[in-house]
C-alpha cells in the first residue's frame, strides 16, 4: 500500500463516520416517537427481534450495515440495548442468505443515495423532507467511505506475501487471526468471505484451514460495529460490546467442534468438490447455532455488557428515560393506580428540575452575554419533551386500565401537570434565543433593563420552586402562594413596559433591544400563567 491508498482509507474512514453521524441525527429528529412505536413492535420479542435483523440484512446484503443502523438507534434513543441484541442475532443469520436472495448492490447505488439526500436538504423547504433527507444522504455517504476503504485494500488482494500469509499457517488460532484481521481491514465480512471461497476453489486454503479464517471473518466484521460506535454514547458503545460476544463465543465454540469432532468432514460432505458452497454452509450452520443457543440469555448479554461498559453518574443523567416510572407491560394490574402515582409525582419533580434549570440558564445568559451554555440547554429541553411525551403516555395507559377511583383522579391532573411544564421549558428555550441572538448583532441591554432583567430570573425561580414543594411534600397553600406570584408576575410586566417605553422615548434603548425585551416580558407573563394552571391543578390532587 501506498500514501494513496493510505490517503484513500483515512478518507473512506471520515466519511463512513460522518455518514454514521448524519442517519443518527435524521432518524432522531424525522422519527422521532413514531420509529420508537415502530421498533418497538418489531422487536416486542425476541423472535420478532431476530426475524427482523435478518430479513434487514438479508435485503441490504451487509450484516456490518444493520449492525451500524441498530448502533444509531440505541445512540438516538429510538431502541433499547435489550432490543438491539435480538437485532444483531437477526444480522448474523441474515449475512448468511445472500445466496438465497437476489443481489442489491447497495454500495453502487449509495452515490445516487447520497445525491438525492442532498439535492433535498439543499433545495427542498420542508422541514421534515429534509430531515428523512438527512438520513438518505447519510446512507449514501456511509457506503460511499465503506467502499473507499475497500478500494484502498485491493493492493493486498493481489499480494503474493499477502496470499502466502493467508494459506501456509498450521496453528488454528493463526487462522482467526488472519481472517479477523483481514476483514476488520476491508470492512466486509461477505467480501472477505467471498475471498476465502476464492482461494479454497482455487486449491489455495483446504476447508481444514477455512474454516478457522471463517471464524475470525466474523470476530473481524465487528470493527465496522466498533468504528460506528466512536464518539456515541455509553449504550451505543454496548451494542458494538454485544456483538463482539456473539461472535467471539460462536468462534471458541465452532473451534472446540471442529478439533474434537469431524465437523470439517460433515460440512464436506453437504457439497461435495464445492469448496465455495462447503465455506457457505459452514458459515450459515455457525450464525445459526449460535443464535439459536444465546437467544435464550440474550437479556443476560445485555447485562454483562453494562458491567463490562458502566454509565459515568453525568451520563446516567443525560440518558432519556423515565427513571421512577416502571414501563408498563401488557398484562398491567388493576389495583396499582396509588403505587403509580409516587411513581409520577418523583418522574414530574425531575421533569420540574429540569424546567427550573433551563429557566434559571437562560436567563442568565442573557444577563451574562454568554451563551457557552446554549448546547446544554437544548439538550435538557428535548430531555424535558421526552418526559412529557412518555410520562403522558403513561398516564394514559394507566387510566384506560383503571377502574374509576380518587387515585385515577389525582394521576389524571398530572397529564395537565406535564404539558403546562414543557410549555414553561419552551419559554425557557426563547429566552435563550433571545441571549443568542444578543451575542450575535453584538447588543446588550442597558443597566436599568438587566436589573429587571434579573428580578424577573428570581420571580421565575421563586415561582417554580414553590410549585415543586407540591411533590415533595409540602402540598399547603400551593395555590395561595402561587397565585401571589403570578399576580407579581403580571404587575412586574406593566411595570417594566412602561419603563421600557420611557427609555424608547428617551432614546436610550435602541429597536432592536426594545423588541426583544417585549418578547421577554411576553415569556416572563407566560410563564406565571403555566405555573398558575399547575397550582390549581396541584390544588385539585391535593
Amino acid at each position: 500500500m501506498g500514501i494513496t491508498e493510505v490517503l484513500q482509507l483515512l478518507g473512506g474512514l471520515a466519511l463512513f463516520l460522518y455518514g454514521m453521524q448524519m442517519m443518527s441525527t435524521g432518524l432522531e429528529t424525522s422519527a422521532g416517537n413514531k420509529m420508537k412505536t415502530i421498533l418497538e413492535k418489531l422487536t416486542s420479542n425476541r423472535i420478532k427481534g431476530v426475524i427482523a435483523g435478518a430479513i434487514i440484512t438479508a435485503v441490504i446484503q451487509s450484516s456490518s450495515a444493520t449492525t451500524v443502523m441498530v448502533v444509531g438507534f440505541v445512540n438516538s434513543g429510538l431502541m433499547t440495548l435489550r432490543q438491539a441484541v435480538w437485532v444483531i442475532m437477526g444480522a448474523n443469520i441474515g449475512t448468511t442468505i445472500t445466496g438465497q436472495l437476489i443481489a442489491l448492490d447497495v454500495g453502487a447505488l449509495a452515490p445516487f443515495f447520497a445525491f438525492v439526500g442532498v439535492a433535498c436538504i439543499m433545495f427542498v423547504k420542508k422541514e421534515k423532507v429534509r430531515h428523512i433527507s438527512e438520513v438518505v444522504a447519510g446512507f449514501g455517504v456511509l457506503f460511499i467511505g465503506m467502499d473507499m476503504m475497500g478500494a484502498a485494500m485491493v493492493p493486498l488482494q493481489s499480494s503474493e506475501v499477502f496470499i502466502n500469509f493467508m494459506t501456509t499457517f498450521q496453528n488454528p488460532l493463526a487462522g482467526i487471526a488472519m481472517g479477523a484481521i483481514f476483514t476488520a481491514i476491508i470492512q466486509s465480512s461477505s467480501a472477505s468471505v467471498g475471498i476465502l471461497q476464492a482461494l479454497a476453489t482455487a486449491g489455495l486454503v483446504p476447508l481444514s484451514s477455512a474454516v478457522y479464517i471463517l471464524f475470525g471473518q466474523n470476530i473481524g466484521t465487528c470493527i465496522t460495529a466498533v468504528l460506528a460506535s466512536i464518539g456515541t454514547k455509553t449504550n451505543a458503545k454496548r451494542t458494538t460490546i454485544i456483538h463482539l460476544m456473539f461472535n467471539i463465543f460462536g468462534s471458541v465454540l465452532f473451534t472446540i467442534i471442529t478439533m474434537v469432532t469431524p465437523f470439517t468432514d460433515l460440512m464436506a460432505q453437504t457439497a461435495p468438490g464445492n469448496p465455495a458452497a462447503q465455506i457457505a454452509n459452514v458459515h450459515t450452520t455457525f450464525n445459526i447455532i449460535t443464535t439459536l443457543l444465546l437467544l435464550p440469555f440474550g437479556t443476560y448479554m445485555a447485562k454483562l455488557a453494562e458491567k463490562i461498559l458502566p454509565e459515568s453518574e453525568k451520563e446516567k443523567d443525560e440518558v432519556k428515560r423515565l427513571k421512577y416510572i416502571v414501563p408498563f407491560e401488557t398484562n398491567y394490574q388493576v389495583g396499582h393506580a396509588a403505587i403509580v402515582q409516587t411513581q409520577v409525582e418523583k418522574e414530574v419533580d425531575r421533569m420540574t428540575g429540569m424546567v427550573r434549570k433551563n429557566v434559571e440558564e437562560s436567563f442568565d445568559a442573557l444577563l451574562n452575554n454568554d451563551v457557552e451554555k446554549r448546547e446544554e440547554i437544548d439538550e435538557r429541553e428535548e430531555y424535558i419533551d421526552y418526559l412529557n411525551v412518555e410520562i403522558s403516555r403513561y398516564i394514559v395507559h394507566v387510566m384506560s386500565t383503571e377502574a374509576g377511583s380518587q387515585d385515577l383522579v389525582n394521576i389524571n391532573g398530572y397529564y395537565t401537570v406535564v404539558g403546562n411544564l414543557e410549555r414553561i421549558g419552551d419559554h425557557a428555550m426563547n429566552i435563550a434565543g433571545y441571549a443568542s441572538n444578543l451575542k450575535k448583532w453584538k447588543q446588550t441591554f442597558s443597566e436599568e433593563a438587566l436589573s429587571e432583567v434579573r428580578a424577573m430570573r428570581d420571580m421565575c425561580l421563586k415561582t417554580i420552586d414553590t410549585l415543586e414543594g407540591f411533590t415533595r411534600g409540602e402540598k399547603e397553600k400551593i395555590l395561595e402562594r402561587t397565585a401571589q406570584n403570578e399576580q407579581r408576575i403580571d404587575d412586574m410586566r406593566d411595570e417594566y413596559r412602561d419603563k421600557q417605553v420611557n427609555r424608547m422615548q428617551k432614546g436610550t434603548c435602541q429597536a432592536d433591544t426594545g423588541i426583544i425585551y417585549s418578547e421577554i416580558l411576553t415569556d416572563f407573563e407566560r410563564i406565571g400563567d403555566h405555573a398558575l394552571n399547575i397550582a390549581q391543578k396541584y390544588n385539585e390532587i391535593a
